[in-house]
């Protein structure tokens, strides 16, 4: 039974995923090699709380609660004793993301499940390394985690069925709505959502429409929550990117190529939302 969760990176994923965690009575280390960032997140996660105590989504209580639940630490050994699940945030690089999962399971039981948050790479391939791969599973959240509803849980064949079963019922106490993914390039919903966010700033590009009107026809067309646009401002312009030059060559499909507008404004550090422009510009 999970009980204490170890989140590695406190980046916006990391975070997310801890306070959720916290929220919902976990017992929460989170993880980070910078004092700064889990700092910031902190910072964050207090904020999130405060809005949510101010427009009555939760009690005062309530978010005391959760940040008595909630410890950080620059020690990863620290932050993995008598954990029960771990789950890493960190990049999209597979060679971090084996350094970081390899080091982990000198620190943990072997019964401890260790979930990958990554939104493209393979589950197999990230559980190559490891000498219990039957326990690593995808656990897609998304942003921002206190209030998307959905996770994405990604199995490979090596998976046993307590593992998958084990983050299911943990899905559930946090009241996600799983859904449960084979192990595919960009699973189900990257490959869908970068193949939209692609063809969005293509028409862009092309000078098609603006972007306000791009997104709004998704939005009132579709009934799309948000336009493709603004969500890959919301994503990052670097990690889409990332994601779609990955997915190109997975799949041999030239629909998740970037474009070159993408990659001019990565380069000039136009990433979306967390650098202050992308598509739209951000206070």
């Amino acid at each position: 039974m999970i009980k204490t969760i170890t989140v590695c990176g406190a980046g916006t994923m990391g975070r997310g995923i801890a306070q959720v965690s916290a929220q919902f009575g976990y017992t929460v280390r989170l993880f980070d090699v910078s004092a700064e960032q889990l700092d910031t997140a902190m910072n964050n996660i207090r904020a999130n709380l405060d809005k949510g105590v101010a427009r009555g989504k939760t009690t005062a209580e309530e978010r005391e609660r959760c940040l008595n639940n909630l410890q950080t630490s620059t020690s990863l050994q620290q932050a993995c004793d008598s954990c029960d699940f771990f789950v890493e945030a960190v990049p999209e690089k597979i060679d971090l993301k084996h350094r970081i999962l390899t080091e982990v399971e000198e620190y943990v039981s072997t019964s401890c499940i260790l979930g990958t948050n990554t939104s493209s790479l393979s589950i197999a391939d990230v559980a190559k390394p490891l000498q219990h791969p039957e326990r690593l599973i995808g656990t897609h959240f998304f942003n921002p985690v206190h209030i998307m509803k959905l996770l994405e849980i990604v199995y490979h064949e090596g998976n046993s069925q307590e593992v998958i079963s084990a983050v299911q019922n943990f899905g559930a106490s946090i009241k996600k709505e799983c859904i449960l993914v084979r192990n595919a390039p960009g699973f189900a919903t990257s490959r869908l959502g970068v193949a939209l966010g692609m063809e969005a700033i293509r028409m862009l590009e092309e000078g098609v429409a603006s972007a306000a009107d791009i997104d709004t026809a998704m939005v009132l067309g579709y009934r799309h929550p948000i336009g493709p646009l603004k969500l890959t401002d919301l994503v990052g312009l670097d990690v889409r990117m990332h994601i779609g030059s990955y997915l190109s060559k997975a799949l041999n499909n030239p629909a998740f190529e970037p474009p070159e507008q993408m990659k001019k404004m990565v380069s000039e550090g136009k990433l979306g939302k967390k650098s202050g422009e992308g598509f739209y510009k951000y206070e």
